[in-house]
């Protein structure tokens, strides 16, 4: 009879071993599973943020790009937009004057366009004149029969027309 006792405790503690051997593994392959999975993610992240890098510096070169082309697209304008305006202060009568006028004026946005006119000052620091429009100050070359201020800065909207105009008195 003991030895049936002694046989069903040993047997007992085999199954127990073998159960918590069992439940072991599964620890540990869970363990494993979830190890593989982190450094999935962190891969994952890893590759997200190099996207986003890569994503940004595309864009700041896109906007490099365009800023240099505006640059360059402004130095054009800026010379024609001089043109027009040795166009309309030396213009032989009224009507070549205005219609020089209305030549210039599609180059901006409105025939409300501001123009502001540096008085004096130096890079941030700068003096203007009383604002006005484009329409008025092409009228007032147009009176004056001459032009003694030159294009300092232009700026322009999405499609390339003209929505502010700086000039500094020669």
């Amino acid at each position: 009879m003991n030895a049936i006792r002694n046989s069903s405790k040993l047997i007992l503690v085999v199954m127990v071993l073998l159960l918590s051997a069992a439940g072991c593994k599964s620890k540990k392959k869970a363990m494993e599973a979830a190890a593989a999975e982190k450094s999935r993610m962190e891969q994952e992240a890893a590759l997200q943020k190099q996207r986003e890098e890569e994503e940004r510096k595309r864009r700041e070169a896109e906007e490099a790009a365009a800023k240099k082309q505006n640059e360059s697209s402004g130095t054009a304008k800026s010379a024609v937009l001089s043109k027009y305006f040795d166009a309309v202060a030396t213009a032989s009568n009224t009507t070549a004057a205005n219609n020089s006028i209305n030549e210039a004026l599609t180059m901006f946005a409105s025939p409300d366009t501001p123009v502001l006119i540096i008085i004096s000052g130096t890079g941030d620091n700068k003096d203007y004149d009383r604002p006005t429009t484009i329409q008025n100050y092409l009228n007032y070359l147009k009176d004056q029969k001459k032009n003694a201020n030159r294009v300092e800065n232009l700026k322009f909207d999405g499609s390339g027309k003209i929505t502010e105009v700086e000039l500094r008195k020669n």
